[in-house]
């Protein structure tokens, strides 16, 4: 890799902030298997097994590695059905870092999602975001309101190299305040760093910005906080005036914008499992408990396991060190270098968790109604066992009453790296099998889909190449 991890070190190659202690192994599926796989799977990777994926880039959600100190925590779990020590410790370490006083665990971030929304959004309500990822978009429309998508126009262009590409648009926020009236808006949603738009961090500028829309209206302003300590660290980097501070001040200050958040610990919580809603408002507090209860579990343990609470309490604190941000940040420009050098157009600059290729550049051949960027998504597994995921009309278009559909504004397949778990090797062959895929780009052709379901589709759709019945 390009630079060293550790400050002042004059030689050039990334060193990981750990060491390995113990491994798993990689079933090598060979290529035969793996294009019996697709056709199993009716090409939706999401329906491969596991020990048929060589590199399993799907998603960075529960799929990293934990620490030592981790599993020591893990070993001192309190199973107490109400009132564990884990959970203490799960809220003191949550409203330290958040400064939000309400903490309510729940088993992961959509758990979050379903009982912030089904407190405060109604029929007939808009709820704006930078961009809504797949499922905060759908639990805000089986509310039957209307997920609207307020992105910077740079954050549109995947080859722009804006510093902060996941800003929300505010004067959109404004022309939506005045067209659909502050009464319909319930709260307002930042996600940081915006999934959908390439996993692009969020200046501190625009969240004060946004807030001060917000208080000018009396709207609530809500984080997705999944990747809180990867959007501290972009900060710490590209925004003026933040270069002394620690990603903790940058990350306190950016709760301290904001009057609650919704957050999966299955990211920057460094965990398996987990995630919270955490709430300024105790009114607000006492109505998600109610639907904790009911749906999740009592309100000290919120649907995870007293073991989970202990790890994801240590994550969330190893989430924000300097020297694991510096070497999980510069591993996925890394990636982003290794595909474009293969000719891979990719979302520039790269983000945090995840490398997003650019399937429309590299396939102009096949149009967004017949998905190039799932095409792309299964060669990438056909070609070398690297499974990732589409993030285009197969996740975002909306189909039409008359069978045709609104396309996605982009076309991407997201290449996610899990926390602490790949090495450079295991990052190089991702290059090589890109290279690969790269040189026969014009020979691939489009996909149809064959079944799917009203919720997130892309989970479950099935698909056929076009040139079969």
């Amino acid at each position: 890799m390009a630079e060293s991890s550790t400050s002042g070190n004059r030689f050039r190659t990334i060193v990981e902030p750990f060491r390995i202690h113990s491994v798993e192994p990689i079933d090598f599926a060979t290529r035969e298997q793996r294009q019996e796989a697709l056709v199993r799977s009716r090409y939706n990777l999401f329906g491969l097994k596991a020990r048929e994926v060589i590199i399993d880039l799907l998603t960075d959600s529960g799929t990293g590695a934990l620490s030592t100190r981790q599993w020591a925590g893990m070993m001192q779990g309190d199973e107490s059905y109400a009132g564990s020590r884990s959970y203490d410790r799960f809220r003191e370490t949550v409203a330290s870092i958040t400064g939000f006083p309400e903490v309510i665990p729940t088993h992961q971030g959509r758990a979050a999602e379903r009982i912030l929304f089904s407190v405060k959004v109604r029929k007939g309500d808009v709820v704006p975001s930078n961009t809504h990822f797949d499922t905060t978009r759908a639990n805000v429309e089986y509310q039957g309101a209307e997920a609207r998508d307020l992105l910077i126009p740079e954050g549109r262009d995947t080859q722009s190299e804006h510093p902060f590409k996941g800003n929300m648009d505010v004067r959109a926020l404004a022309k939506t305040i005045a067209e659909v009236g502050a009464q319909r808006i319930p709260l307002v949603m930042m996600t940081v760093t915006n999934n959908s738009g390439g996993g692009q961090p969020v200046s501190m500028a625009n969240l004060r910005e946004v807030r001060s829309m917000c208080d000018r209206y009396r709207i609530p302003l809500m984080l997705d906080a999944c990747r809180f300590a990867e959007n501290a660290w972009f900060i710490k980097q590209r925004e003026p005036g933040y270069s002394a501070a620690t990603p903790l001040d940058i990350a306190r200050e950016m709760f301290a914008l904001a009057d609650g958040a919704t957050m999966s610990a299955k990211k920057d919580g460094m965990s398996n499992i987990g995630g919270f809603l955490a709430l300024v408002d105790p009114e607000t507090a006492v109505a998600a408990r109610n639907l904790l209860i009911l749906t999740e579990g009592f309100t000290t343990y919120g649907g995870m396991a007293g073991y989970d609470l202990e790890a994801v309490a240590q994550g969330l604190w190893e989430a924000l060190d300097e020297d694991y941000l510096r070497y999980r940040i510069r591993s996925t420009a890394y990636l982003a270098e290794l595909a474009e050098a293969a000719g891979v157009p990719t979302v520039r600059p790269p983000g945090g968790h995840a490398v997003y290729l650019d399937a429309s550049r590299l396939l102009p051949h096949i149009p967004a109604s017949n998905y190039p960027a799932q095409v792309l998504a299964c060669a990438l597994y056909l070609e070398g066992g690297v499974r990732g995921v589409e993030i285009g009309s197969v996740m975002f278009g909306k189909p039409q009453p008359d069978g045709t559909e609104i396309p996605a504004a982009m076309e991407l397949v997201r290449l996610a790296l899990p926390r602490r778990t790949y090495t450079q090797s295991h990052i190089d062959y991702v290059g090589e099998v890109i290279g690969a895929v790269a040189a026969k780009a014009d020979q691939l052709t489009g996909l149809r889909i064959v079944e799917q379901s009203i919720w997130l589709r892309h989970f479950t759709a099935g698909f056929a190449p076009l040139l079969e019945p």
